[in-house]
């Protein structure tokens, strides 16, 4: 099975001191940043490196774990069986072809067939 980390989201209630940290402590790039005050989501990435990123969100916004594959298909029949599915695969209006699976803790994990 071909899976690749995509993107991680992680959880903030501070964007300033978030993108500082990434930005300013880690050297990530900041590649987006939307919205306002304590509802900004944050994405930054390691420089030279767009194939990964880190999602820095409002708490309780979006998903836990991005992962991509080339066949979207043969993962979701693998994970069905071993994961709770809150999502078959399904067309996105924004290119992509995606499912959703809950790992043991409850977290979010999308899957992602990007086109």
């Amino acid at each position: 099975m071909d899976i690749t980390l995509r993107a991680s989201f992680l959880p903030h209630d501070d964007p300033e001191a978030s993108l500082a940290f990434y930005r300013d402590v880690l050297g990530f790039e900041v590649r987006g940043d939307v919205g306002r005050d304590r509802t900004r989501r944050i994405t930054v990435g390691p420089a030279g490196r767009s194939d990964t990123s880190v999602v820095l969100h409002p708490a309780g916004d979006g998903p836990g774990l991005l992962l991509t594959t080339p066949d979207l298909d043969a993962v979701f029949e693998w994970l069905q069986a071993r994961a709770e599915v809150i999502q078959e695969p399904i067309e996105q209006p924004y290119g992509v072809r995606d499912c959703a699976f809950l790992d043991p803790a409850g977290n979010m994990i999308r899957v992602q067939e990007l086109r």
